[in-house]
C-alpha cells in the first residue's frame, strides 16, 4: 500500500521532494504543481511523474491523493496548506509553517475542522546525528542539559526572497532547541541586522527558560564564506558535538571522548518516509503544525527583541498554544 501524493513548487527542493518520493515504497506520487509549467513539464519528465500542473486547483480536482507536499515561497504556506486541507488532504508544509503566528493558527484550525494531519518540515529532527544525540541524551550521557550553541553560517542562498536568515536558517535550531531540552523557552535576547540583504542577514540569540540557568544560543547568518552547520550541547555531565552536514557526533566526558560511528543517511529520505509512513498508519507525525508554529512564535520574537533590542518574553498563551 502507499500513499498517493502531489508536490506543490518544485524549484530546487520541491525537485529534491519529488526525487525522494519517487524512490519511497510507501509512496506513489501522482502529479505535481508549479506556477511556471515549463518547470513543472521539466521536472515531471526529468523523473516520470504521470502528471503536471500550473494551477493548484486543477492538481486538486484532477488527481485523486491522500496528501500534499508543499514547496513553495514562505509568503505562500498557508494559503496552499489550507486549501489542501480543505480538499480533505493531509500536508506536509516546509518550513517555516507560514509567515506568522496568525496564519499558523488558521493552518491548525483548519487541519483541526478537516481531521488531517499537517507536518512541518524541520529536517534535521531526521538527521541521524541528532537521532544519535537525543538517544544520548534521554540516556542522560552528559546530565542535565544546561546549554546548547547553534551555528548556521554561510552565503545567502539565492533562491530565497522573502524570508531573512531567522525564519529560513535559524529557525531549524529553534525547533531544535525546543526537542533537545524539551521545554519551551520563556524569553529571548538578540542583535542583529541587514548588512547585505533585503531581510536580515545575521543574528545572534539567546533564549531563556525557567530555569535561569538554561540557555540556547542561536547564531545564523549569510556572510561567511564556508559554510557550517553544527552544534554544541553542554550537560552538567559532558558535552555533545554535532556536525550535521557530515553526520559526526563525538560524545566528550572528563575521562573519555567517544565518536560513534554513524551511517551516512539522507535526511529528507528519513523525513518523507517518516510523514508517509506515519499517514498510512493512521499516526500524528512526530513534527506537527504546533511544532511549526511555535517555532513561527520563536522566530517573531527574536526578530521583535532584534529590531527593540531588549529582552522580549515568548508567549505561547496568548495564541493558545
Amino acid at each position: 500500500m502507499a500513499l498517493k501524493i502531489g508536490v506543490v513548487g518544485v524549484g530546487f527542493w520541491g525537485s529534491n521532494h519529488v526525487r525522494v518520493l519517487r524512490e519511497l515504497e510507501s509512496a506513489e506520487l501522482k502529479a505535481v504543481c508549479d506556477i511556471d509549467l515549463g518547470r513543472a513539464r521539466y521536472v515531471a519528465k526529468k523523473f516520470g511523474v504521470p502528471n503536471y500542473y500550473r494551477d493548484l486547483d486543477d492538481m486538486l480536482n484532477g488527481e485523486e491523493l491522500d496528501a500534499v507536499t508543499i514547496c513553495t515561497p514562505s509568503v505562500s504556506h498557508a494559503e496552499v496548506a489550507v486549501k489542501v486541507l480543505e480538499s480533505g488532504l493531509h500536508a506536509f508544509v516546509e518550513k517555516p509553517l507560514a509567515s506568522n503566528p496568525d496564519e499558523c493558527l488558521r493552518v491548525i484550525d483548519t487541519a483541526k475542522s478537516n481531521n488531517r494531519f499537517v507536518m512541518t518540515g524541520f529536517i534535521e529532527r531526521f538527521n541521524p546525528a541528532v537521532s544519535k544525540a537525543i538517544e544520548l541524551l534521554r540516556a542522560g550521557e552528559i546530565g542535565e542539559v544546561i546549554m546548547s550553541h547553534g551555528r548556521r553560517i554561510g552565503w545567502w542562498p539565492q533562491r530565497i526572497g522573502d524570508v531573512g536568515v531567522v525564519k529560513d536558517t535559524a529557525i531549524h535550531d529553534i525547533d531544535l532547541t525546543r526537542y533537545i531540552f524539551g521545554e519551551e523557552p520563556v524569553g529571548v535576547y538578540a542583535r542583529g541586522g541587514s548588512l547585505r540583504h533585503r531581510f536580515e542577514d545575521h543574528i545572534q540569540a539567546i533564549m531563556t527558560f525557567e530555569d535561569e540557568l538554561r540557555v540556547a544560543f542561536i547564531e545564523a547568518n549569510w556572510l561567511t564564506p564556508r559554510k557550517k552547520r553544527e552544534m554544541l550541547i553542554t550537560g552538567s555531565e559532558g558535552v555533545i558535538s554535532i556536525q550535521f552536514l557530515t553526520q559526526a557526533i563525538s560524545l566528550e566526558k572528563a575521562d573519555v571522548v567517544i565518536e560513534p560511528i554513524i551511517k551516512w543517511r539522507e535526511p529528507l529520505r528519513i523525513e518523507l518516509s517518516h510523514f508517509t509512513e506515519s499517514l498510512l498508519n493512521h499516526r500524528k507525525p512526530l513534527v506537527d503544525a504546533i511544532d511549526g508554529a511555535k517555532a513561527v512564535i520563536i522566530a517573531e520574537a527574536i526578530l521583535e527583541s532584534m529590531r527593540r533590542s531588549k529582552p522580549v518574553e515568548i508567549d505561547f498563551e496568548r495564541f493558545g498554544l
